[in-house]
């Protein structure tokens, strides 16, 4: 199957003299390049693109891969209950195969489910396929996101996230309300992906045994590994679509760079004083930080450098909408737009007008210590698979360049898929789901098991958060069963439902809900020292998590919300999206006949609140760590760390003697990201059994 991802082509294309000493690969239009198959042509704000019409929709869908196939296609759904669906970048199978059944009325009495890895493909898809079916979102096509339901009982497709099917299972296992189920994106192979590709299979055997409304699955990709699944799938048929991309040539540094974030800024001068000015980059970086570095640096080398005007436009998820909205706009005759953006920019949104894509090969991993249940993000060299998704980027519209800023020999080493994420992430949150469902999570049949130690871990972990009243044979404890109602983190869950105990639940609601959401600040490089002192109005000396709070709190009273969040360098985006989770965290508190108290003032109350469900976050002030910057701390895993340049507790003199963080990041250091002080005694008093667990890895 690789060997057609990665062809060698006929024609040579102009050369371009760079000093990273490129290797030259082509990639043909006869073994075309396999990438990532949904088609997104709505952009983020659907709002502000030109409106289509429906005739010009339908001739755009018969243009299409998918539906110049569609008779054949359809034959085989309705011959198989499973089948694999392998098509191009651009075949159309993500919005075109779900309408050819709903034409052709093949769920019958029942709906198609769509999955998606993110949420904004599952929003922006349905969307698109609303409108080519002439239909208010809502109604026939709909979606459901965490914290966001739009649909309706006339619902029959359905996009929604893998999260959200999967907490349906658990009221549902044998999801009878689909009769079909299409998986889509299978090769990034996200946690609650891998569950459902399990639950989806037991709940098609069972429903046959039960004689019940037969169930059919569709697994859909670009780059999966197809013969693992199709073993997984019981020996099930493999459909691939024709219809390729444009042709992609690839080209490898010739030597290793030490230091990619230089060698990017090196590659696109390069390569912008030596190609037409309407060639756009997509450059890939692994995070905000990384970008704004980055967008500083072009910046000042645009000042001094020949070549057209350049626009940057930065991309990734805690981005301002109207920020995000700069990618898809088209620049002025003349002007390049240079776009940095995280891996987000691989598969879920398609950015027209990409020539030349460069690629640092890198990408921001989350990884979990079982030890400890301590969770961290590591940057570290993405998946060949990956790697093609990236490439393919440039191949959109018309032929294109790729710039590996690796060496082919550093890319042949390097896994050929994404390690799933099932086999270095925490699964807690999964192993409840299971739980619930009523199945036994060591039994439970998964494409690639977890090792018997994080799954051992992960069932320790819930019965430390109260949730399961033993590891040998979990059963959910009433605390359990209230904590699934959540759809949140466990850790989440358990601050919610502790916080009466603490009289702070509706502090706690607030706080989960910024948390749950993404970066509320917004610091961009040019305002960066004016962003800085309009933040020291919320900063507290508690730490990151009652500013937040502070924030937020300022955000609800504000009566012109998004001219406050601009004045004040916050994403109006992020803060809106929290308060809509706050409501949704409020519907099932009251739900549960929960009273929601403040704490006032008493911000102790608080962050033990925070402790009770977060105590495997905790770092303790290393001996002599006095006058190192931003203060040495040892984790529970034994690791050292920093506390992160952008907290408030970055500057604090001495180090506090313990504090608790949301996320540990590793990148050439470790950082403790969003961090508040607590009193070294707290951890005894609040989780006493991990206290007692973690005391001999410091």
């Amino acid at each position: 199957m690789d060997s057609k991802y990665a062809s060698v082509g006929k024609e040579n294309q102009r050369k371009h003299s760079l000093d990273l000493k490129v290797k030259r690969v082509n990639l043909s239009t006869e073994n075309s390049l396999k990438l990532n198959g949904q088609v997104i042509t709505q952009t983020l704000s659907h709002k502000n693109k030109e409106k289509e019409t429906f005739e010009d929709l339908q001739e755009s869908r018969k243009i299409l891969p998918v539906y110049t196939v569609r008779s054949r296609l359809l034959e085989e759904i309705k011959k198989n209950n499973t089948m694999i669906l392998i098509g191009e970048t651009g075949s159309g199978k993500t919005t075109q195969v779900p309408q050819l059944i709903h034409e052709l009325r093949l769920e019958g009495s029942g709906a198609i489910a769509i999955t998606q890895p993110r949420r904004v493909a599952a929003i922006t898809l349905a969307l698109r396929v609303a409108a080519e079916m002439n239909t208010e979102i809502g109604s026939f096509v709909g979606y459901c996101v965490r914290f966001e339901d739009v649909t309706s009982a006339r619902t029959k497709v359905k996009y929604l996230t893998d999260g959200m099917l999967l907490r349906e299972a658990v009221a549902d296992p044998l999801l009878k309300r689909y009769s079909f189920i299409i998986l889509d994106e299978a090769h990034e192979r996200t946690v609650n992906t891998d569950v459902l590709f399990g639950i989806v299979k037991l709940a098609q055997k069972e429903r046959n045994d039960k004689k019940l409304l037969p169930l059919k699955i569709i697994i859909m990709s670009a780059t999966m590994d197809v013969d693992l699944f199709k073993k997984y799938y019981d020996d099930c048929p493999v459909i691939y679509l024709e219809g390729r991309t444009h042709p992609v040539t690839i080209y490898h540094a010739k030597l290793k760079q030490d230091d990619y974030q230089y060698a990017v800024v090196c590659t696109i001068f390069q390569l912008h004083v030596s190609t037409p000015s309407n060639h756009d980059f997509l450059v890939f970086l692994t995070g905000q930080e990384e970008i704004e570095t980055v967008m500083s640096n072009i910046k000042q080398v645009a000042k001094e450098s020949s070549g057209p005007p350049i626009r940057v436009c930065p991309l990734y998820a805690g981005l301002p909408a109207a920020k995000q909205l700069q990618v898809w706009k088209k620049t002025p005759p003349g002007m390049r737009k240079i776009v940095l953006a995280t891996n987000i920019a691989e598969a879920s949104v398609t950015i027209p007008q990409i020539k030349c894509v460069i690629d640092t090969g890198m990408v921001k991993e989350r990884t979990w210590c079982t030890a400890t249940g301590a969770e961290r993000l590591r940057v570290r060299a993405c998946s060949q698979a990956a790697s093609w998704q990236r490439a393919g980027r440039a191949g959109r519209t018309a032929r294109g360049a790729a710039y590996r800023l690796y060496t082919a020999h550093d890319f042949a080493s390097r896994h050929a898929h994404n390690t799933p994420e099932i086999v270095r992430c925490p699964l807690a949150a999964t192993m409840l789901l299971l739980i619930a469902t009523g199945l036994d999570p060591i039994t439970f049949p998964l494409i690639d098991p977890p090792p018997p130690d994080s799954i051992q871990a992960s069932l320790l972990l819930l019965k430390e958060l109260g949730a399961i009243d033993n590891e040998a044979n979990p059963k959910l404890t009433i605390l359990g069963k209230k904590m699934t109602a959540f759809p949140i983190d466990p850790k989440y869950s358990k601050i919610i439902l502790c916080a009466p105990e603490f009289n702070c639940l509706d502090e706690a609601l607030s706080l989960v809900a910024v948390l749950s959401s993404e970066n509320i600040f917004h610091m961009p490089i040019h305002k960066r020292d004016e962003a800085l002192k309009v933040k020291q109005k919320f900063v507290s000396p508690l730490g990151d998590h009652v500013t937040l709070l502070n924030v937020f709190k300022a955000f609800c009273k504000a009566p012109l919300k998004k001219q406050w969040c601009k004045e004040n360098y916050l994403n109006h985006k992020n803060l809106s999206y929290a308060y809509e989770i706050r409501q949704q965290l409020l519907n099932v508190c009251q739900r549960l006949n929960m009273t929601v108290t403040s704490c006032g003032t008493a911000m102790d109350q608080l962050l033990k609140c925070l402790l009770s469900g977060l105590f495997t976050n905790c770092a303790w002030a290393r001996s002599g760590a006095a006058g190192s910057g931003g203060g040495k701390y040892v984790t529970a895993s034994g690791s050292a760390a920093s506390v992160h340049p952008a907290s408030v507790l970055f500057s604090t003199r001495p180090p506090h003697p313990a504090i608790l963080y949301t996320e540990l990041l590793h990148t050439r250091r470790s950082y403790l990201v969003t961090v508040s002080a607590i009193q070294p005694q707290w951890l005894h008093q609040v989780a006493p059994d991990y206290a007692r667990r973690c005391r001999a890895n410091r």
